[in-house]
């Protein structure tokens, strides 16, 4: 019973913890449209002290602030990619938690997939290089004598002859 409890506080913990940075009331604009861009603006954005975090989802004071400045420009009229793209111009594309596909970014996307090719061509290499190793296994048959050699080394106990036995 002990267990059960430890293990549903844990899961309560572990629920709980994105509602950790909720918004204070002075952040909350009146509009619930504008409010729904902007959290979903929020959580596209990283916040630049924890940086595994969106800013929706830290309570670090940059990203109050920059949580403020969104709802800010979303109030000014701005759109959803004016809003992205000066906090990108003002803090790069680190900013992005799901960073744009360009030459500057182009190592980050297409680094799992050249992990992944060089990974095959090594187990291309070393399958082949285990293949040219590997003894034959297409050996002739014995001969008679091979067989009557065998049968005095084993002391002629059938049940210890090889599976393909002599024909006589």
């Amino acid at each position: 019973m002990r267990v059960f409890g430890l293990l549903w506080l844990m899961i309560s913990m572990a629920l709980t913890m994105p509602a950790a940075a909720i918004l204070s009331p002075g952040e909350v604009l009146k509009d619930p449209a504008l409010e729904q861009r902007a959290r979903a603006l929020s959580r596209e954005l990283r916040c630049m002290v924890c940086q595994n975090q969106s800013i929706d989802d830290s309570d670090a004071p940059l990203a109050r602030d920059l949580r403020l400045l969104v709802r800010q420009r979303l109030q000014a009229g701005d759109t959803d990619s004016q809003v992205i793209a000066f906090l990108t111009d003002r803090y790069g594309d680190f900013v992005l938690m799901r960073p744009r596909f360009d030459w500057h970014t182009a190592l980050l996307w297409l680094a799992p997939l050249l992990v992944l090719l060089a990974g095959l061509g090594a187990l291309i290499g070393a399958m082949r290089r285990r293949r040219d190793l590997a003894p034959e296994t297409g050996a002739a048959p014995l001969s008679d004598a091979e067989h009557r050699r065998l049968d005095e080394l084993l002391g002629n106990r059938p049940e210890i002859r090889s599976e393909n036995p002599r024909t006589d």
